[in-house]
């Protein structure tokens, strides 16, 4: 938990590798670093932690869960592909599980609250962001991780080309944090990036979600004496259409500037989406429909990505992997299924870091396949078990035997191959 593993002095981090005093300031020592905790960050930190490692659980915001959460994306897909055959399973599936703990879980198409996890695994599912926190926060503590909300991830700290630490902004002030391995689930490879991995950039198309209070929404939930309609989603831009029209990706996310701006034009289209309904009923629109929470960080979708040891391309689907680390269906043409190789969460330039989440090595179809839920747990997950098998072993991700840790996924019935679920030929 914070507060364990006081180092000896104040540090300060250096890209040369040096590491010199400074003014007084936090430091603390840990097995495992993980850096953002959106479902990546959380599944990863939930494995180091269940096996005893100390582990920090870095996140900018004050809340866990990332796009699911503070990004009010409160939409999980299928685990299963068009078949009806599960595909991912594990910390994804634990996960989804942990969306319904404290509120409302149903499928797309279900009206009414079934609370069927099990439909949902098939389907996917309509959660609420704030019953999901409240269930996140109580795995994180369960399980021992040491969280840092509020603080943010800066600087990598480096010793050659390898990666013992990062610096953070708290509260209190910048401090150290060092550790055996880093785990980048950031979503931007923020830490791999400034480490000097080799990265690539994406684009993104402009699009919000938000939530509103509606008379219209208050009526079907007393028709159908359920309080589910009130969760009333207004959405402008999809996954193929920008926010207005128009189909270029031209919102980077990799500055101030255009992260500001990208925010900024999404919630224009909402102050122009009220002031319409609003002149359209009258007297009582301001009354009758209004929003009720923001999301509270950019909803990006691909910002950066590593270029890994493995790079998995938007024609792999339904190909063997030898490496691979997990299963995950396609959740925008769910016949294929995606071998997911274990050289996409190693970073090339640089040691004792494993990118996790959106930011792993796949490119084209497969970033849009392996980025949202589904596959971002599963490549937390993995991230996690490998860095366990880092740490016990004495050396950097790199290096982990990918047979010892697909021996690892098995012994938690997690699929790797295809022919794991689909049988043999």
């Amino acid at each position: 938990m914070p507060g364990e593993g006081v180092g000896a002095g104040p540090l300060t981090a250096h890209r040369d590798g040096a590491v010199q005093p400074k003014r007084p300031g936090l430091e603390r020592q840990f097995d495992v670093i993980v850096c953002g905790a959106g479902v990546a960050g959380i599944a990863a930190a939930l494995e180091t932690a269940r096996a005893g490692f100390r582990t920090a659980l870095v996140e900018k915001t004050v809340t866990p869960g990332g796009l699911a959460t503070s990004g009010l994306v409160w939409y999980y897909p299928p685990l299963c592909d068009a078949a009806g055959r599960q595909v991912t399973r594990g910390a994804a599936e634990e996960l989804l599980r942990l969306s319904f703990r404290y509120g409302p879980g149903r499928r797309p198409d279900e009206p009414q609250d079934v609370g069927d996890a099990a439909a949902a695994v098939k389907s996917g599912a309509i959660f609420s962001p704030a019953a999901f926190v409240l269930a996140l926060d109580e795995a994180l503590v369960e399980a021992g991780v040491g969280v840092w909300f509020d603080t943010l991830a800066c600087e990598p700290i480096l010793d050659g080309d390898r990666v013992v630490g990062v610096e953070v902004e708290t509260k209190a002030g910048r401090g150290v944090f060092l550790a055996h391995c880093i785990i980048d689930a950031t979503g931007d490879a923020d830490i791999s990036y400034r480490a000097g991995a080799v990265c690539e950039p994406g684009g993104n198309l402009l699009a919000i979600w938000a939530l509103q209070a509606s008379l219209e929404a208050a009526r079907k939930a007393v028709e159908r004496n359920s309080g589910l309609p009130l969760q009333d989603l207004v959405l402008f831009g999809s996954n193929t259409t920008n926010a207005g029209g128009g189909t270029e990706k031209s919102w980077s996310g990799l500055d101030a500037e255009s992260v500001t701006a990208f925010v900024l034009a999404g919630r224009a289209f909402l102050r122009e989406h009220y002031a319409k309904l609003h002149a359209a009923a009258g007297a009582s629109g301001r009354q009758d429909a209004f929003p009720v929470t923001l999301p509270s960080i950019a909803q990006f979708r691909t910002t950066r990505r590593i270029v890994g040891r493995a790079n998995l391309t938007g024609s792999e689907h339904d190909q063997h992997q030898p490496d691979s680390i997990g299963l995950v269906a396609d959740w925008l043409s769910p016949s294929n299924i995606w071998e997911v190789p274990y050289g996409t969460l190693v970073p090339t330039g640089i040691r004792g870091v494993l990118a996790a989440g959106r930011c792993i090595a796949a490119s084209g179809h497969a970033w849009e396949v392996t980025r949202v839920f589904p596959g971002a747990t599963l490549t937390g997950q993995a991230a996690g078990l490998a860095a366990v098998l880092a740490v016990r072993a004495g050396t950097t991700p790199d290096t982990v035997d990918v047979a010892a840790l697909q021996e690892e996924l098995a012994k938690k019935s997690i699929p790797y191959h295809l022919d794991h679920v689909r049988g043999p030929g």
